[in-house]
């Protein structure tokens, strides 16, 4: 599953005004599922859902740090146990004006 460009305005950052108004933030996911499972309808990871739960997430509150936004974020679509690897990119665009992002990436892999 690939979703990409992703961009929500969300609460986000350890500064003031960061904390007062929101700001566009980039998303882009690889997901990587069980080779195992054939797909169908029933067995297949709907990427609409994994849309609505990060919009959910990045609703319900503030994060000061891409990297927690990035965990909670784990945390969610890992509870699908047909996933197995999610690469996830994270990136403020309009924080910096001599850049066009900054952020983070991070993969993870379920045990």
């Amino acid at each position: 599953i690939l979703i990409k460009d992703l961009i929500l305005s969300i609460s986000v950052g350890i500064h003031q005004f960061e904390k007062l108004k929101k700001q566009r933030v980039n998303f882009n996911l690889e997901i990587t599922t069980d080779p195992n499972i054939k797909p169908e309808i029933k067995t297949i990871v709907n990427y609409e859902n994994i849309i609505n739960d990060i919009k959910e997430l990045t609703e319900k509150k503030h994060f000061e740090l891409l990297e927690n936004l990035s965990e909670s974020i784990f945390d969610e679509i890992f509870k699908n146990k047909k996933i197995k690897k999610i690469k996830l990119k994270i990136e403020k665009l309009d924080i910096i004006k001599e850049t066009t992002s900054v952020g983070i990436e991070v993969i993870k892999t379920k045990i």
